[in-house]
């Protein structure tokens, strides 16, 4: 599912991009929020697919996932970064940045781009105030390790779009 993602146009209120990476996580892997069982903090990953799983990282930033699993078991996919393509003036101003390289080209970058915060966690990605466009050309993808992690360092469950300069970080080719 998790490589399904990369091309499709994700936007907030109008303002998103093209994800170009993403990091999949499941209840069988020790590294994803949903491996220890059901808390009130990840409910969302147990529920239904195409919802969005906000959580916080470091206390700092908020994080974007979209659920992939049936109802029950714990699956989703981190979106890390963003192609910016609608909205870019919206998305200088949050960010306080001009570069579009540096918009969205992290987790916590394009939810702040978005504006993206706890209010939507639980939301479905697919009705308003989110939007889902289908991609139009299947990308050519990359994959790699995770980032950030310190479990499960193994798993090569990293997808992005192969060359594209909007990655938070490069993935071999």
């Amino acid at each position: 599912m998790a490589p399904d993602l990369v091309g499709i146009t994700l936007l907030l209120d109008g303002v998103g991009g093209r994800i170009v990476e993403v990091e999949a996580y499941d209840q069988d892997d020790p590294a994803s929020h949903g491996f220890g069982g059901r808390t009130a903090r990840n409910a969302v990953m147990f529920g239904p697919a195409g919802h969005a799983y906000v959580y916080r990282s470091y206390g700092i930033h908020w994080c974007l996932n979209v659920v992939c699993d049936q109802p029950g078991r714990s699956e989703a996919a981190l979106i890390r970064a963003l192609e910016p393509t609608h909205g870019l003036d919206a998305m200088r101003s949050r960010r306080g940045v001009g570069a579009e390289r540096a918009l969205c080209s992290g987790p916590g970058k394009l939810c702040q781009a978005l504006g993206i915060t706890r209010v939507h966690d639980g939301l479905p990605l697919d009705e308003p105030p989110f939007e889902l466009l289908a991609r139009t050309e299947t990308p050519r993808i990359a994959t790699g390790p995770r980032i950030g992690i310190t479990k499960a360092t193994e798993l090569s469950w990293r997808y992005g779009e192969a060359g594209s300069p909007y990655l938070s970080r490069p993935l071999p080719l």
